[in-house]
């Protein structure tokens, strides 16, 4: 298990079962789309959210604990991004202060 990379082990189960009906169909995302019932802006949107919760998880790896759980808690719908980005801005402004 030592050869998984930490981004993958970041991601849901709901997450694994789309990635491997998007495999399966051979990357078809019109195939996916009627696999799930849904339309292909839907899939797209999916998919577009996947690829922004790995980028994420890339860049999280050698931030500040602080602000890689409020970006955790944003990719998980926990919290929504505008707060998400408030409360890492005001972080940031608290410890540029205390390092004055």
């Amino acid at each position: 298990m030592q050869n998984i990379p930490e981004w993958l082990l970041n991601l849901d189960s709901e997450d694994f079962a789309f990635i491997k009906r998007f495999i399966l169909s051979s990357g078809s995302l019109k195939e996916v789309a009627k696999e799930y019932g849904v339309s292909y802006p839907t899939v797209r949107l999916r998919l577009d959210r996947l690829i922004q919760k790995i980028n994420l998880n890339d860049q999280i790896m050698g931030e500040e604990p602080y602000i890689a759980l409020i970006k955790r808690l944003a990719l998980e719908d926990k919290l929504d991004f505008e707060t998400a980005k408030l409360l890492i801005h005001e972080y940031q402004k608290l410890e540029e202060e205390k390092n004055l």
